[in-house]
């Protein structure tokens, strides 16, 4: 248990690091936002953080239910998604994001927002699909509950400080993202 948990942080704090960067962004631009619009947005990313592990996990499970040679690809299929998801942050984090804008944060732009930066969360699904559902469960929630905390802390850092940790963010979510899915591939093969 001790494991899923420590995974489930380390999954949650790598992917949030996406939801983090437009957390500061919204803090940036909301510089006087109260507490509970703080929670509001952050709890919107986690909503979604939460959800796209566990309908990844659903999607996994019920194709490998169906085609049961899929179950020994998991780990490669893993491997190969948090590899593409850790690359991509990092050359984000290395090359910047500079000349994006940010709009009024409005419903419908927190919800995309939450969709746009939980979709690398749906790959999950993939990686504790060996997990019982109740571990399944208890990954999404600690991955939601990392995201929750980690969006408040760059909302708070972006009402305080900008856009300057943006690119670091990346950097540090794409480490882990890789240094994950080559725990899972070599989990599998030793």
């Amino acid at each position: 248990m001790l494991v899923l948990v420590l995974n489930s942080i380390l999954l949650g704090a790598g992917l949030a690091m996406d939801a983090f960067s437009v957390s500061m962004a919204d803090g940036l631009y909301e510089r006087e936002m109260k507490g509970s619009r703080m929670m509001l947005i952050a709890g919107t990313f986690a909503v979604f953080q939460t959800l796209m592990p566990l309908i990844g996990y659903i999607l996994v499970r019920t194709a490998v239910g169906f085609i049961t040679g899929f179950q020994k690809y998991v780990p490669y299929i893993a491997l190969l998604l948090l590899l593409f998801l850790g690359v991509r942050m990092l050359v984000k984090g290395i090359r910047g994001a500079a000349g994006e804008e940010y709009r009024p944060i409005t419903a419908a732009i927190l919800l995309t927002q939450g969709l746009a930066t939980s979709i690398d969360a749906l790959s999950v699904g993939f990686t504790i699909s060996e997990y019982e559902v109740y571990e399944a469960v208890i990954s999404a929630l600690i991955i939601g509950l990392v995201t929750l905390v980690i969006c408040r802390i760059g909302l708070y850092i972006g009402m305080k400080a900008g856009m300057k940790l943006e690119n670091k963010a990346n950097i540090l979510g794409g480490i882990v993202l890789i240094a994950i899915g080559i725990e899972i591939f070599l989990k599998s093969i030793l």
